[in-house]
């Protein structure tokens, strides 16, 4: 099998003249600044919490100060030239990050360094110096690459945001106890296209043995729980933008596909880590044709898993037709619930998924968190999942407890009314707008909370650039005890693809003694406008002084990524007590990277990888 495998340094010195090889410095005595803090999945950790709570460096005093900004970026990704075409390495996954992580490649073998860990469209991955660090003879510079891995060779896919170059799309996962950092890439090196996972040593980059594992029909087929379902072969078809999840014992890898322009089925897919094979698998949808949607998974922050390794994640939309013919083993536009080995355990869909499925306005873009035990508050529902949809709405359900059926989506009509809402089972707040009587006002029912408006069912007005929220909740407990979420949307001008305040809402998660639990709008922004923005990301110093950072493409959901002129990003703080706006970047301050992606935060640091890691901080 071809592969080509990168390892080293970006740090060097100039040969003394040109007919001599550079020497090479060998650093020694390197002393990592810091220890104990781990960012090793996508928002953190296995239940998507969001929150970094020991931050004491960037409160809200400092982040608004005129000290705070750009501090570093990294020399950019490694291009990839398709076709005659160069092409820029782009971070559509976020950033891992590790204190102390020892390294043993290259010019840094036999050393400990606090440590990025980056994967790009472009193939490669890399492990990247997150602090000036104090070596012998010289420091190490922040910034500098430690080790990179060119793992696959990338290929165009044209649904990909204007047709960019695909190698890696999702956010990776690192499992410190056995030193391996999980990637999945699209390979072209043999020709067609294929979907791979790899095992990378993180100390080092080397391909761990028995990897990769090649993910085919051959494969997944014969352990698909939920078919059957063909496997499309096309890999430029499938979008593997979620992040990958890993059990608490670190045996079972979750990953998760989705279709550009809703021509395959949804895929989850658990590798066995230990014998580098597919264990299980479950086709969210299993009846023909399978050229519509069929429930992809793409929200870009994967799965959420329990402690006892139960599997959460929401789905797209379906085939429009499939909610009122009752079509069994179709699941889109719902949350399911799997065991480890893919066995469905649970499932909720929503009152008006019908409605949703002919209008692609599914709560698939937005991926489940999983809040803390709230048995201490006495509600009667204290384990909770959370999440939202592109209506614009945020879900709250006792995750132990989902009520639907495992066979069959409950019966719904693309006739559906605003009464209907009152028949959600997911935990609702008291009786109000936006589900009231379009001739009276008053005549309101329960249904579930819209935070990013105006609510509509209306074909059409959810599609695409009108779309409210694609991002996960981060949660938070205050100094008086609250348990809050902070979602990012973009509320829209009259159901149009303009966006307008707020794009920050801060909820509460109510939790009354003996009732069941449910959310309310407790504080928004309205200093900062968000037109497509990503997961927000929650630092503070246990309950004092929350920071709320959210990365925007400042993009429409369809505007080309490929083309000279992209926009770049943007960094936003805000004051997570008073929703004001701390910071905002420069217009060009972030480079030009991918979509949905969400900062790190660590030791009075924020980080974001876009062509390359930049950081922010105060100096």
């Amino acid at each position: 099998m071809h592969r080509r495998w990168i390892l080293g340094s970006m740090i060097g010195v100039a040969a003394a003249c040109a007919s001599k090889p550079a020497p090479t410095i060998k650093f020694t005595a390197c002393v990592a600044p810091e220890q104990g803090l781990v960012w090793t999945t996508f928002h953190g950790s296995n239940d998507r919490m969001g929150w970094n709570a020991v931050e004491s460096t960037l409160t809200p005093t400092t982040v608004g100060s005129p000290a705070f900004g750009l501090a570093w970026s990294s020399p950019p990704f490694d291009t990839v030239t398709l076709s005659g075409k160069v092409y820029s390495g782009r971070a559509y996954g976020s950033p891992l990050y590790a204190d102390g992580m020892p390294i043993e490649a290259g010019a840094y073998a036999g050393q400990t360094f606090d440590v990025l860990f980056a994967a790009t469209t472009s193939g490669v991955v890399y492990a990247v110096n997150a602090f000036d660090t104090p070596c012998a003879p010289q420091k190490v510079a922040a910034g500098t690459v430690l080790w990179k891995a060119s793992i696959a060779t990338p290929a165009i896919v044209h649904g990909l945001d204007g047709g960019l170059p695909l190698g890696v799309l999702s956010t990776p996962v690192l499992d410190l106890a056995a030193h391996r950092l999980y990637v999945a890439a699209m390979d072209a090196g043999n020709g067609a296209p294929v979907w791979r996972v790899y095992a990378l040593d993180a100390r080092s980059g080397a391909l761990v043995a028995g990897y990769p594992v090649t993910l085919n029909a051959s494969a997944i087929e014969p352990v698909n729980t939920n078919g059957p379902c063909s496997w499309e072969p096309d890999a430029t078809q499938f979008s593997q933008r979620s992040a990958l999840a890993l059990a608490p014992a670190g045996d079972r890898l979750y990953v998760t596909f989705a279709g550009y322009n809703d021509t395959v089925a949804g895929w989850m897919i658990a590798i066995d880590t230990a014998a580098a094979r597919v264990a299980a698998s479950f086709s969210v949808g299993r009846s023909s044709p399978l050229g519509q949607a069929n429930g992809g998974m793409w929200g870009a922050g994967g799965p959420a898993i329990t402690d006892a390794g139960v599997v959460f994640t929401t789905t797209g939309n379906g085939p429009s037709g499939y909610g009122p013919a009752g079509v069994p083993n179709t699941w889109g536009d719902s949350l399911l619930a799997w065991s480890s080995g893919l066995a469905l355990t649970g499932t909720y869909s929503p009152w008006n998924f019908c409605l949703s499925d002919a209008n692609d306005a599914d709560v698939g873009g937005n991926s489940t968190q999983l809040l803390p035990d709230l048995s201490s508050t006495g509600t009667s529902t204290p384990r909770l999942v959370a999440f939202g949809s592109k209506q614009g709405n945020v879900y709250v359900l006792e995750r132990d407890t989902l009520s639907g059926s495992l066979t069959v989506r409950q019966s719904c009509s693309a006739t559906e009314t605003w009464q209907s809402a009152a028949t959600d089972t997911s935990l609702l707040p008291p009786a109000g707008p936006p589900y009231c009587d379009p001739t009276n006002a008053a005549d309101c029912v329960a249904g579930p909370l819209n935070v990013f408006g105006p609510y509509s069912d209306s074909p059409g007005t959810n599609e695409d650039n009108s779309a409210k929220m694609r991002s996960t909740p981060a949660f938070f407990t205050g100094a008086s005890g609250a348990n809050v979420l902070y979602v990012a949307g973009s509320t829209k001008a009259a159901n149009g693809p303009t966006s307008i305040a707020p794009s920050l809402v801060r909820l509460r998660v109510n939790t009354p003694a003996g009732a069941p639990a449910y959310l309310t709008v407790d504080a928004a922004s309205a200093d900062a406008v968000l037109i497509n923005p990503g997961s927000p990301v929650v630092s503070s110093q246990a309950s004092a002084g929350p920071v709320v950072w959210v990365v925007d493409e400042n993009a429409q959901r369809t505007q080309s990524l490929a083309a000279g002129n992209a926009p770049h990003p943007v960094l936003y703080g805000f004051d997570g007590t008073t929703m004001h706006l701390l910071y905002k970047s420069g217009a060009t301050d972030l480079d030009v990277g991918g979509k949905y992606v969400e900062p790190v935060v660590a030791h009075g640091v924020v980080f974001v990888a876009t062509d390359r890691i930049q950081a922010f901080g105060a100096h």
